[in-house]
């Protein structure tokens, strides 16, 4: 038995984007950044769609994305709402955003 995790074949993808948002356009970025969340969370291939602040640097912001696969991620580039919302919070972006892509070894389930 032991504690291995196993890797499910039909895992998720997960993607933590790490932002640091300059202060003064914090109220752009987090209105831009919800108005692309909304319409992501349309998309057939995307689980789920958080945006998280962080409690002690509200600049400090980070994006959660679940997506059924890769094709769905990268289908999630195409659109035009991510498109938009990449060329209006590029300015507003203290340092290039940062991303970290997961898979999800457990819950097993994909429907969570």
């Amino acid at each position: 038995m032991g504690n291995r995790v196993r890797l499910v074949s039909n895992s998720l993808l997960i993607v933590h984007v790490d932002v640091a948002v300059q202060p003064d356009v914090l109220e752009g970025f987090l209105a831009a950044t919800e108005e692309n969340a909304m319409a992501s969370r349309h998309e057939s291939g995307v689980v789920r769609f958080d945006v998280l602040s962080d409690r002690a640097d509200p600049a400090h912001v980070v994006l959660v994305e679940v997506y059924r696969d890769e094709a769905a991620a990268a289908a999630h580039k195409e659109t035009g709402h991510y498109q938009r919302w990449r060329d209006i919070v590029a300015p507003m972006m203290a340092r290039p955003r940062q991303a970290t892509r997961y898979l999800n070894t457990s819950p097993e389930d994909e429907d969570w």
